[in-house]
């Protein structure tokens, strides 16, 4: 700044007025100031800045999703990119990759960095470890899944209810051998899933066959060798619920290579790209991943900017769809089959 105010001939506070955007400096003297600037280079330090400013705002905030290359993950970052963006807020955004140690350690990186809210898909247990920051002002939303031993804001998909409604439609048409296919257990929205799944079917009196039942599946190339392994069964299901959209193409790869993608009925979780113009096109429980992002980035920009004043931290269940198309309109006959009872 000094060199930019010894070219422009100016003083360093007038410099200092241009690049902080104040109306006060004659239009002559900021154009002056502008193209010394330019002509230098010059890029303002926003770190030193925001350290002097009364408020001590940063106008970022730090993004924790899963995985950058899910696009559940992009669509949700986008909608928030796209939030912030409007609001002259920066988003850093990174994966963790269902690994808690990496959580804890991107969740300090980021508050080290004096960012000045955190969106985070919680991956571990236990976050508790944030209440100090967020008694010391840093604002904090969960995305997707809720936080373990902290009060903090959260926005979810209704998991429970987008699988209780994929699994009556399996019901309707016949299906009583329907296998399940879920993530990883330690994810709170893979239990919520499973437990939508036993529930229906109880609700129509019957009990799941667990030789039906795979946890703890968490890549398309697992997905597709467990799928695969459940059609080669003596007794295969007539169904497949796939509770995650990579288990789903997984999946959908298990059918094709044995050519039963018309003959097993199939519903995932999340819809994903070309979904609708696969043979036979895929039902899909679909999140509303830009819903999520949009309203978590509302709700922390909102919580930055009334800090200190004391709030319930709230969860907001986001809608799920059902979205009917070829696959799960494969019909069996209605009577129980062996593996399940009522």
């Amino acid at each position: 700044m000094r060199d930019v105010a010894a070219l422009a001939a100016v003083s360093l506070k007038t410099v200092s007025r241009v690049v902080n955007g104040e109306p006060t400096v004659a239009p002559e003297l900021a154009e002056r100031v502008r193209a010394a600037a330019a002509q230098l280079s010059y890029q303002p330090n926003l770190t030193a800045s925001n350290l002097r400013r009364g408020d001590k705002k940063s106008f970022t905030i730090g993004l924790l999703v899963q995985d950058m290359a899910n696009p559940f993950s992009a669509a949700v970052f986008r909608a928030v990119e796209n939030v912030c963006n409007a609001s002259g807020v920066s988003v850093l955004a990174s994966s963790l990759d269902e690994d808690p140690a990496r959580e804890r350690m991107l969740t300090a990186e980021l508050i080290a960095r004096r960012v000045d809210g955190l969106m985070v898909v919680p991956t571990g247990q236990d976050q508790s470890y944030l209440q100090l920051e967020q008694q010391s002002g840093t604002a904090f939303v969960f995305i997707d899944r809720p936080p373990r031993l902290i009060a903090a804001d959260s926005v979810v998909a209704d998991n429970y209810g987008g699988t209780v409604e994929a699994v009556r439609y399996l019901l309707e048409r016949g299906h009583r051998r329907i296998a399940y296919v879920g993530d990883l257990e330690s994810i709170q929205s893979a239990r919520q899933r499973y437990a939508g799944f036993t529930d229906t079917l109880a609700g129509a009196g019957l009990s799941p066959d667990l030789k039906l039942v795979r946890h703890n599946v968490h890549s398309r190339e697992q997905a597709q060798a467990v799928c695969a392994e459940l059609l080669a069964a003596p007794d295969p299901p007539s169904a497949l619920f796939t509770a995650q959209n990579l288990i789903t193409t997984g999946a959908v790869r298990a059918l094709r290579a044995r050519g039963l993608e018309r003959s097993v009925a199939l519903i995932g979780f999340d819809d994903f790209e070309l979904a609708d113009l696969l043979q036979p096109s895929v039902t899909v429980v679909a999140q509303d991943p830009a819903a999520m992002g949009k309203l978590g980035a509302e709700i922390l920009l909102s919580r930055i900017g009334s800090a200190g004043t004391d709030f319930e931290p709230a969860q907001q269940v986001v809608p799920t769809r059902l979205i009917v198309r070829e696959s799960a309109d494969v019909l069996q006959d209605a009577a129980p089959q062996a593996g399940m009872s009522e």
